[in-house]
């Protein structure tokens, strides 16, 4: 699907489709994944949930070079900087955002990331396949993004399964309500909802507060996107949200550092 009226997730994971059967998985690819899976287990891991469940505003930082909705998002780039900053300004996490053709990502981002802050670290990417997963706890992820929407019938949980064995932690992104009631159904501890449409891009953060106010008290919600300086966070507080994955307002400001410190210093 091509043009500028179509599906833009659709665009995506087609493109990620054909990447996937054009580039088969290496052999031994599994095996590698689960002896690094062991090697992360023995050595202790960064829990992404546990970051999440320490007091006040937690943010995961997002490290990004553009979107399809706006372009280049910062120029020059430099991730090890930008990582550096996200730490130095409160960050709880990071999410690497790895895919090549839309967002211009690098897996490689992703270690690097890793070695240089003490935060998790969540590889974000429009994940298809089990080989993905295990490509992600290779590069040392601790953490994957998950979008619900895109993964139908039994593969969400094929997917879910996968994760827990490797373990790496999952955010589950939903933006419907079918969506949600999919991720209920699974037990899935850690939801983000995302205020932008991937279908079209367009933001709605009143309609995604909405949908996480139905989110049992059991589950931890991420809001995703939509926020764009202190008084957003300020006002998510008073619908009982705390914790958020801001990108753009982060990418776009000379002081990524300072720019999260503001928002962290809301709670």
């Amino acid at each position: 699907m091509s043009g500028p009226d179509a599906d833009v997730l659709v665009q995506i994971t087609d493109a990620v489709r054909e990447r996937l059967a054009h580039e088969p998985p290496p052999v031994g690819l599994e095996q590698r994944a689960r002896e690094a899976a062991g090697v992360r287990r023995r050595g202790g891991r960064r829990s992404l949930l546990a970051a999440l469940a320490a007091p006040g505003v937690r943010v995961i930082a997002e490290c990004k070079r553009r979107s399809p909705s706006a372009g280049w998002l910062r120029q020059p780039f430099e991730p090890l900087e930008l990582v550096r900053a996200y730490a130095a300004g409160g960050a709880a996490a990071l999410s690497i955002v790895t895919e090549p053709r839309f967002f211009a990502g690098q897996a490689g981002w992703v270690p690097v990331a890793r070695q240089v802050v003490a935060v998790p670290v969540m590889q974000k990417d429009f994940l298809l396949a089990p080989s993905q997963l295990h490509e992600a706890v290779i590069l040392g992820a601790d953490a994957v993004l998950l979008i619900a929407r895109v993964l139908p019938g039994g593969l969400l949980a094929e997917m879910l399964t996968v994760a827990e064995e490797l373990g790496l932690e999952v955010l589950l992104e939903v933006h419907d309500e079918r969506d949600l009631e999919r991720a209920l159904e699974l037990r899935a501890p850690l939801l983000g909802v995302n205020s932008r449409d991937l279908r079209t891009f367009r933001v709605d953060a009143d309609a995604a507060a909405a949908l996480a106010a139905r989110v049992p008290p059991d589950r931890v919600v991420v809001m995703e996107s939509g926020i764009a300086g202190p008084d957003d966070v300020r006002r998510m507080l008073g619908r009982g949200l705390r914790h958020f994955l801001v990108g753009e307002h982060l990418l776009r400001a000379a002081d990524p550092a300072a720019a999260l410190a503001a928002l962290v210093a809301c709670g």
